[in-house]
């Protein structure tokens, strides 16, 4: 079978690994062109170097995101861990060290092992790793609240080269793109956008004491980490910036189901916010947020309250 997984590593007596990537390759070439297919028919023998070279038992295949494949494994000393790998050496390398710089918090999964020249690294696995959008609602906010305050804790370090600005003029530029697909210019005009583009120069330059961010911390991005540790979040985006970002995605989630308005009254008191950049901050990436669900078939009155947030 095509790029079909097949790994054992006979020292540690680990099981063999069997699974099917040929699902990955599309979302892979999407993302990096024709070249990662070359690179998805060298993953098994790049997992099993790493697998003897560091001495994990690997297991079952995660569901990986567009950049990356992420397989589950043990560490030599039991913990529960994932093998990360990406074609993209430079983001994985980038990824590695926001992560460290985010350890202090205790809010991110430990970095066990990593070689970027590989675009290889190993994760602590976040158990019982439930994402924060499947979670029970109730206390949602409050755990939310603590994982900002503990993340933004963390002193940014000398030089950080990100700032929020950056963020959304790469955001802006990639998914501004998008606006002459049919299905997507149907809703999202030019001026629409536009309007999304001068709220955020308001706020980018009326900033107040900006913290190191996450980045990108929408409920996927956040796991359950038990009782102990509270949530957890992955893949960030370390930049600079205004404290209400890192809330945002999840107000934002609220469209459609109580109100973006009513879950930023909220969002805001639970983690000590500014109540009012906390909302125009979602009328920033409303527009962002309803082009997501026009092209994942989101619910219509999600993308209805969006729309109007936007307007």
């Amino acid at each position: 079978m095509k790029n079909s997984l097949v790994v054992r590593v006979r020292r540690l007596q680990a099981t063999p690994v069997n699974v099917d990537l040929n699902e990955f390759d599309a979302h892979l070439v999407a993302r990096f062109g024709p070249e990662a297919e070359g690179w998805v028919a060298a993953v098994p023998s790049l997992a099993a170097g790493l697998a003897e070279r560091w001495g994990f038992k690997l297991g079952e295949l995660f569901d990986s995101g567009a950049s990356s494949l992420v397989l589950r494994c043990e560490w030599p000393d039991g913990t529960p861990a994932v093998l990360k790998l990406s074609p993209d050496r430079a983001l994985l390398t980038r990824q590695v060290d926001m992560l460290r710089v985010f350890a202090p918090s205790g809010r991110v999964p430990t970095v066990l092992a990593a070689d970027p020249a590989a675009g290889a690294m190993v994760l602590e696995e976040v158990l019982p790793g439930t994402a924060a959008e499947n979670m029970p609602q109730t206390s949602l906010p409050r755990q939310w609240g603590e994982l900002l305050a503990a993340l933004h804790a963390v002193p940014p370090p000398a030089g950080w080269p990100l700032d929020l600005r950056g963020r959304f003029d790469e955001s802006f530029a990639r998914i501004g793109r998008r606006l002459t697909e049919p299905a997507i210019a149907a809703w999202i005009d030019q001026a629409m956008w536009q309007r999304a583009m001068e709220r955020c120069e308001t706020l980018l330059a009326s900033q107040s004491d900006p913290v190191l961010l996450h980045g990108d911390l929408h409920p996927g991005n956040v796991l359950d980490g038990g009782p102990s540790r509270g949530l957890i979040a992955i893949d960030p985006k370390a930049c600079i910036g205004d404290p209400c970002f890192d809330a945002v995605d999840y107000v934002v989630e609220g469209a459609g189901l109580e109100g973006v308005e009513a879950r930023c009254r909220l969002v805001a008191a639970a983690c000590s916010l500014d109540e009012h950049r906390l909302y125009a901050w979602s009328r920033v990436v409303a527009p962002m947020a309803a082009i997501g669900h026009l092209t994942y078939g989101g619910p219509k009155p999600a993308i209805e309250e969006l729309l109007a947030l936007s307007s």
